[in-house]
């Protein structure tokens, strides 16, 4: 099924884990997909995804963080791939401390990806889906720490948080243009960030051997007892791209196997 054909989609932090399984997603579903990260691995990324898929599959070097990368991201997505439909602000970074050991540069950076970082994109996806008059969909990935800060990330829990309030007020702004923002909560997800959770978390919990703590956390905390994959979060990203939600807009979603239920 090719829901998505003749559509561009633009992915932050998409050439590894949940981006690479949105974009693959997106490019099985028939849509020309721009995958941009902050490291050079996303060119590589992109031939592998464009291979796989048949798909017209462009990576970019982006710092979600400069305006000026952001602007040339999105410039280049319209120009070499026809206009911008869907944006998935996923790109974001997380590191663990002790509050007395959190540093200021610490907090900055994680504020400065996690949240400035989806504004520019957002902001910039918009004049592209104005421009079309078509609508669009923003998608915003936040966390379950978006619902509920953890312990030893009061910077990584305040990003997120700050993604949900900046995802409804951009839908209440935006609605009558025909362009959805929503924003997404993974739980604990099997990717590279979570390998770094599991390890750094577990030593500052109790000296777990690495993937001790996520397993513990899956069997005591998750409902359906396993962690998640990129294509149960690329599923649920998919479905808000969708003409099935073009009546959904503002909301904050779980995606977790029932982590949190709120």
């Amino acid at each position: 099924m090719e829901r998505f054909a003749g559509k561009t989609v633009v992915i932050t932090g998409g050439n590894r884990g949940i981006g690479y399984a949105i974009a693959e997603r997106f490019a099985t579903e028939g849509a020309s997909v721009a995958i941009a990260s902050i490291e050079e691995h996303v060119h590589e990324a992109a031939k592998k995804l464009s291979a796989s898929t048949g798909s017209n599959v462009l990576g970019v070097v982006c710092d979600v963080t400069n305006s000026s990368d952001v602007k040339q991201l999105y410039a280049k997505a319209d120009k070499e791939l026809g206009g911008v439909d869907v944006s998935v602000q996923n790109a974001g970074i997380i590191t663990i401390e002790k509050v007395e050991d959190l540093t200021e540069k610490q907090w900055d950076d994680t504020m400065e990806v996690n949240t400035k970082g989806v504004f520019l994109c957002c902001q910039e996806a918009i004049r592209y889906m104005r421009k079309s008059g078509n609508g669009g969909k923003l998608i915003n990935t936040a966390s379950g720490q978006a619902r509920d800060g953890f312990i030893y990330t009061p910077h990584y829990a305040a990003s997120k948080f700050g993604v949900m309030g900046m995802t409804q007020s951009l839908a209440k702004e935006l609605a009558l243009e025909s362009i959805t923002v929503n924003a997404i909560c993974p739980g604990i997800i099997t990717t590279d960030m979570w390998d770094y959770n599991d390890r750094v978390w577990g030593k500052m919990l109790g000296d777990y051997k690495p993937g001790e703590l996520m397993k513990d956390w899956v069997q005591n905390n998750i409902p359906m007892k396993r962690a998640g994959e990129g294509k149960d979060v690329a599923g649920l990203v998919a479905f808000l791209a969708s003409e099935d939600a073009d009546y959904i807009t503002g909301q904050t979603i779980n995606v977790d196997g029932g982590l949190i239920m709120s």
